[in-house]
């Protein structure tokens, strides 16, 4: 896909579902810092939002303001208990309602995650709203479906600079 600097870019980050690809696969942390690099590609960045789950304990908020730092807006969500215990938390509709806000001032969405619930937000992005739809994500755990419908998909496995030690 082709890349030019006019191009505004809107980068849209799932973080809980980034945590956890790298965890599980490489028992590491991701790099945010490279991703959000990768993401812009020389061109406009509009807007990086970075959508995190806030826990009980106050250990996320170190993490928080490193993302900030790092030129993300971070939106927070806190999780779910429910009275069985079940735990919920996650993005998708807060994510996918920012997207379309931000639509009409971009060319390019780049959603990092490979959560195969966007794909309906992909096609909508791409046939109302006109804009390239860009994913990020590790391959072994990306939705091969969102990785179908994407303009272009960026593996994140493929070079070790996407994680932390």
């Amino acid at each position: 896909m082709i890349k030019h600097k006019d191009q505004r870019v809107g980068v849209l980050v799932d973080v809980s579902n980034m945590y956890h690809s790298a965890k599980n696969l490489f028992k590491k942390r991701v790099n945010f810092k490279e991703i959000l690099k990768e993401a812009v590609s020389g061109r406009k960045l509009i807007r990086a939002t970075a959508y995190v789950i806030k826990t009980e304990n106050e250990e996320g908020s170190a993490f928080f303001e490193a993302l900030s730092q790092q030129g993300f807006e971070v939106k927070m969500k806190d999780l779910q208990i429910f009275a069985g215990g079940a735990k919920k938390a996650d993005w998708d509709v807060g994510i996918s309602v920012d997207a379309i806000k931000l639509a009409e001032k971009l060319d390019v969405v780049v959603l990092v995650t490979g959560d195969g619930d966007y794909v309906p937000l992909v096609n909508y992005l791409q046939n109302t709203k006109g804009c390239l739809v860009e994913a990020m994500a590790f391959r072994q755990t990306a939705s091969s479906k969102l990785i179908e419908e994407v303009d272009d998909f960026i593996n994140l496995s493929e070079d070790k600079k996407y994680l932390l030690k």
